[in-house]
């Protein structure tokens, strides 16, 4: 089917692009279907509406899940696995402590977003919540101050982690998608990222946390006060296990940077170790040594750790991967050219774009990962169209777009409320506002940066 209504073949793809996006915003976010199954429908329909035949349409279909998974599905597993070792082993308790005593009471809530940024590093944003919530519960009450302007900085640096730095899965697809350089996404990332969780976290929660003032859930402090207590790892460790991959991809990044065509073999060492894959195995392992059998673990409990924090990352895989099926029909069918050939001949500016596309699809489906794979695949076809453009920065944009305005329809704002133990407008007036904060100084940043790099 090539036109409708007289349209050109270009407008006529694109109208079929938007049909589907609408089909899979509703049936997710209206009648609360699997985001995974809904993905695959949508990219049936897609695939038909397009004209594509069958047999191109599945193949894309398993080209697109097979290709995004390849490296993504590892990053996930290892990440988890370094996220459980330092929950189980009270690295993450230990970093909190220190920081506290460090920068002192009356600037405690500094402390907590530099934690929620260095503990989200290796874990998902909702682990990092699970794992940081009663530290937020036991500093609020030690130091008398209001829970949201302890909570909402660790919330701001574990969400500006999860959106924008490597190798978290949601920049990772894009770094794949726009054949980005990763070492340089993450130094952009760490420019940008700092001074965006600073605005959203410390000095929004200092403003929100005098406006809203709740108190936690009775029966999570009891569950929390009756913890048992065990002697924590220490910082220098735990810091250095945490940060080892992020150190390896960097090492790999810089001996590409000083010797592009790899002509010795300790360059390609280096490359070697600072691939994603390459340099969280290494961290898994070191942790399984510095957090676990160093911390008294015994070789069962370690594998009981691994085994078990691996069955709760199924479910975003699977999305993930079927985010990768709809971007691959968008491209085969055409609708990627379409979109590039409209967006170069309107000359929009790629980065605001980028950004544009993935809070649309953010608001509509709640999905951080939903809008980061969907808008990726629409955006890698303009790119391939602006040669000029800074791919690393127009993966930012992308991850930062797909923070905005966390509504009723994200798994997150609910988390948040009832750790919270907050309402929903409470919720709104704070964690909402926090997330689009987190957007748009995220945004204006990355333009600034734009107009140097």
């Amino acid at each position: 089917m090539n036109t409708i209504f007289g349209f050109s073949h270009n407008v006529t793809l694109l109208i079929w692009a938007l049909v589907s996006i609408v089909f899979l915003v509703v049936l997710i976010a209206k009648y609360k279907w699997n985001p995974f199954v809904t993905l695959l429908i949508s990219s049936l329909m897609l695939g038909f509406l397009a004209g594509m035949k069958s047999d191109e349409v599945i193949k894309s279909i398993t080209g697109g899940l097979g290709g995004t998974l390849g490296t993504i599905a590892i990053v996930i597993g290892l990440g988890t696995m370094l996220g459980k070792m330092m929950a189980e082993s009270g690295g993450a308790e230990r970093i909190a402590t220190t920081l506290v005593d460090r920068f002192g009471e009356k600037r405690v809530h500094w402390a907590m977003m530099t934690v929620g940024f260095i503990v989200g590093i290796p874990v998902f944003f909702e682990v990092g919540v699970i794992l940081l919530i009663p530290i937020v519960f036991i500093v609020a009450r030690k130091t008398k101050m209001s829970l949201l302007q302890i909570g909402i900085p660790v919330l701001a640096g574990l969400s500006t982690v999860h959106g924008l730095v490597p190798p978290h899965p949601a920049p990772m697809i894009a770094i794949d998608a726009y054949q980005a350089d990763l070492g340089r996404t993450i130094l952009y990332s760490i420019l940008i990222g700092l001074p965006t969780a600073i605005i959203a976290g410390p000095v929004f929660g200092k403003f929100i946390g005098r406006r809203i003032l709740v108190e936690p859930p009775a029966n999570l402090v009891e569950q929390f006060m009756t913890k048992e207590t065990r002697k924590l790892p220490g910082f220098g460790i735990t810091l250095f296990t945490i940060l080892l991959p992020v150190i390896l991809m960097l090492i790999g990044s810089v001996a590409n940077i000083v010797d592009p065509e790899a002509t010795s073999q300790f360059t390609v060492f280096c490359e070697f170790i600072g691939h994603e894959i390459i340099a969280l195995l290494i961290a898994v392992v070191f942790a399984f040594f510095s957090l676990g059998f160093s911390r008294g673990f015994s070789k069962e409990d370690i594998s009981r750790f691994t085994s078990e924090c691996l069955a709760p990352t199924a479910t975003i895989i699977l999305i993930i991967g079927a985010g990768g099926a709809f971007k691959q029909v968008l491209i085969n069918s055409g609708v990627g050219s379409a979109i590039a050939d409209i967006a170069t001949q309107a000359n929009v500016n790629i980065i605001f774009f980028a950004w544009f596309v993935a809070a649309l699809i953010r608001v509509a489906t709640g999905s951080a990962t939903v809008a980061m794979t969907t808008a990726a695949g629409i955006i890698a076809p303009v790119l391939g169209q602006n040669p000029d453009t800074n791919v690393e920065l127009v993966v930012l944009a992308t991850g930062a777009g797909s923070l905005v305005l966390s509504h009723v329809n994200d798994a997150g704002f609910w988390m948040v409320k009832e750790f919270f133990n907050m309402t929903v407008p409470q919720t709104l007036k704070s964690w909402t506002v926090m997330e689009t904060l987190l957007s748009v100084v995220g945004l204006v940043l990355i333009l600034l940066l734009s107009t140097v790099v």
